[in-house]
């Protein structure tokens, strides 16, 4: 009569192949739940974005001021600043308004000494806070950025200190691309980017996929009837 075998046991490298491929599908499952919470984040950060442009625009309708958004790169924070005083727009990145940084300072004096004659008076800009918008700024969510703004007063885009979308009385504000992208993403990886365009006659807001350019006006009556190209 033969005795029964007793079960085998897992070696202990069988346990170690277990254990490891274990590892493996954890570390994969984390890294793809990473990928997602940063995807919903940069949509988020999006949203905020375009929220913080229809309160710009309605706050300049409702006060007869102008109002601006200001972008802060290093701080990845948006600002609701008003004017002081009346304010004219010029094509610097500062859009004629006073200096807020060293950055500005200098490119102002510079281009005062290219001048010639008399120039009008800059205005400040003071922050505000309105319909639920915090005087001291919104923060863009943890390891979002903003990489790139293009706005019509400006010569050329803006990747660091501080970019400007103008808002006036009577509604209206400029033609506007606002670039964000995942903190330290690859720059030819599009979908960690979305872009906000912005147009100029209604403040409408569309957010497209990847990096996308502001479209260009060949007029001023095309730069008042421009809406952001579709998708």
């Amino acid at each position: 009569m033969k005795r029964a075998r007793a079960p085998r046991g897992m070696t202990l490298i069988e346990v170690l192949i277990t254990l490891a491929i274990i590892s493996v599908i954890a570390g994969l499952a984390l890294i793809s739940m990473s990928g997602a919470t940063a995807g919903a984040r940069l949509r988020q950060s999006a949203t905020q974005v375009s929220g913080s442009i229809r309160v710009a625009f309605a706050h300049a309708t409702a006060t007869s001021k102008v109002v601006r958004l200001t972008f802060d790169f290093q701080e990845s924070k948006i600002l609701l600043e008003e004017a002081q005083g009346r304010h004219l727009i010029r094509d610097d990145d500062s859009g004629g308004a006073e200096a807020a940084n060293e950055m500005e300072q200098e490119a102002q004096a510079e281009a005062d000494k290219i001048a010639k004659g008399p120039r009008a008076p800059r205005a400040s800009f003071a922050a505000v806070g309105a319909l639920g918008f915090p005087e001291e700024g919104k923060e863009l969510p943890s390891n979002i950025q903003f990489w790139q703004i293009e706005t019509e007063h400006q010569a050329a885009p803006i990747r660091e200190g501080r970019a400007y979308l103008y808002f006036f009385p009577g509604g209206q504000t400029e033609l506007a691309a606002i670039q964000l992208r995942i903190s330290n993403a690859d720059e030819e990886d599009k979908s960690s980017f979305l872009t906000i365009q912005v147009a100029s006659l209604t403040g409408r807001t569309k957010i497209q996929k990847g990096r996308t350019e502001m479209p260009k006006p060949r007029d001023d009556t095309d730069a008042s009837e421009l809406e952001p190209p579709g998708p």
